[in-house]
């Protein structure tokens, strides 16, 4: 099945353009119980080098988040050490990454990950979490808002009518041969 979904979109490819800012950006997002079955949620997120798309996920969560705030958190701690992966690789290659823009768009995450204080209503959110919150505090990160229309990571995470789906796979670089000259 997933080489007939593969092989279904052979004229699409990646495009890595040369010559654009050297940086990091990371996008997070989630569908919530996405899975109608197991009442699983769907975490997505996209991490760019330069304007180019490198890692990116998809991935149902392991377990049944008790709320958004949960689950959106969760998604944001797995592209939170996605970028710090990146950062300490390419580290190794003598690029040096401070503040990375993290891009979230929902407001409790951003909440949470700014106040250190822990809230009866975020104990059940699992500790190792947590260290989105310790990395934004840190400096490593910094976490913005940005709207759910700009959120690029919304095409790993729902299905989507077709225009809005044509318009993040040319946010995110793919590419149709058929229209390039």
């Amino acid at each position: 099945m997933a080489i007939k979904r593969i092989l279904r979109y052979p004229n699409f490819g990646l495009w890595y353009p040369k010559g654009s800012n050297f940086n990091l950006l990371g996008y997070s997002d989630f569908d919530y119980v996405g899975c109608k079955v197991e009442r699983k949620s769907t975490s997505g997120t996209c991490q760019f080098l330069r304007r180019s798309l490198v890692p990116w996920s998809s991935k149902k969560q392991n377990f049944v988040a008790l709320s958004t705030a949960k689950a959106e958190y969760v998604a944001s701690s797995a592209c939170c050490a996605q970028l710090l992966w990146m950062k300490q690789t390419l580290n190794d290659y003598g690029c040096r990454f401070t503040k990375i823009p993290f891009l979230c768009d929902n407001e409790s995450v951003i909440k949470l990950a700014n106040n250190p204080v822990s809230h009866s209503r975020t104990k059940h959110i699992d500790t190792s979490h947590h260290f989105l919150r310790d990395h934004k505090t840190k400096g490593d990160i910094i976490i913005h808002h940005v709207s759910t229309e700009k959120q690029l990571a919304d095409i790993f995470t729902k299905p989507l009518d077709e225009s809005r789906f044509c318009a993040l796979r040319s946010e995110l670089n793919i590419l149709d041969s058929h229209n390039m000259v």
